[in-house]
């Protein structure tokens, strides 16, 4: 029996499972935050059950109506993916891609069956590759990658511009609701020593509609769009590949591609 052939394509993670910067920098601005509450002093004050209820649930129900509940859910989907996010370095995707091309160049398209199992972790990886196993035309598996990939990105840049909408709208509504509490305050000017702690919670909806927006919303929507162009790079390593492959293209032009497409500090030289 012959021994199958089994190439190590493991494409390293550069981060771990957690992304440490999102989470740590969100935490790190809402620490600081309560700090300054709570050297202040009275802390309990800037708690105001009506406030949070006006800019919370205001926001996430003005946005929902220029969205549908699909792409809300999609959306919080998505941002917990951009939480968790785990990075992968486009260097190591060419290499393993280069390694792949090499072996159907020396042992033929069909021995990269023996490799399907390695790349599991990668399923637009795997999908070209088997596109190519399968014998597609390396045209036709460019025009599915390709789709496949602008569908991913169209599905990003609606998670994207939802959570703008909601970096948006988030201190509109705090603004809403200082000028309930003011017109509230108006109503009661005959007690003057209400004067004082009504304007204090009129000014909290601005407050927390400008830390939604600032340090959670707009943050995130950074992050996902950074997140985004990553992704999107790495696939198009993926796709430029698997598509060579499929032409039967000689490894050595798959690298000057790939050259072609990586940063100057990423590009690679894998062939001597």
């Amino acid at each position: 029996m012959a021994e199958e052939i089994v190439v190590p394509l493991h494409i390293r993670r550069t981060r771990s499972a957690m992304d440490m910067a999102t989470v740590a920098g969100i935490i790190c601005a809402f620490g600081l935050i309560a700090a300054a509450i709570i050297i202040g002093g009275s802390p309990a004050s800037f708690v105001n059950t009506p406030a949070i209820l006006i800019v919370i649930g205001g926001t996430l129900a003005v946005t929902t109506a220029c969205f549908s509940l699909d792409e809300m859910r999609s959306t919080f989907r998505v941002v917990m993916k951009t939480v968790f996010y785990s990075s992968r370095d486009p260097s190591d995707a060419a290499i393993q891609v280069l390694k792949i091309a090499e072996m159907a160049r020396k042992e033929g398209v069909l021995a990269l069956q023996n490799v399907l199992s390695s790349i599991q972790a990668e399923p637009f990886l795997l999908k070209g590759v088997s596109m190519v196993v399968d014998g597609f035309p390396g045209g036709e598996v460019e025009a599915i990658m390709r789709r496949d990939m602008h569908s991913t990105v169209q599905r990003h840049a609606k998670s994207t511009n939802v959570l703008r909408k909601l970096g948006e709208f988030a201190p509109a509504m705090g603004l809403i609701g200082t000028l309930i509490g003011l017109v509230q305050m108006l109503g009661r000017l005959d007690d003057p020593s209400t004067i004082g702690p009504s304007m204090a919670v009129a000014l909290l909806t601005t407050f927390y509609g400008a830390v939604l927006a600032n340090m959670v919303f707009l943050p995130l929507a950074a992050k996902l769009e950074r997140n985004s162009t990553e992704e999107a790079l790495v696939n198009n390593v993926y796709l430029m590949g698997a598509t060579s492959i499929g032409r039967q293209e000689n490894p050595r032009r798959l690298e000057m591609l790939l050259n072609s497409l990586l940063p100057p500090s990423q590009r690679v030289q894998y062939f001597d």
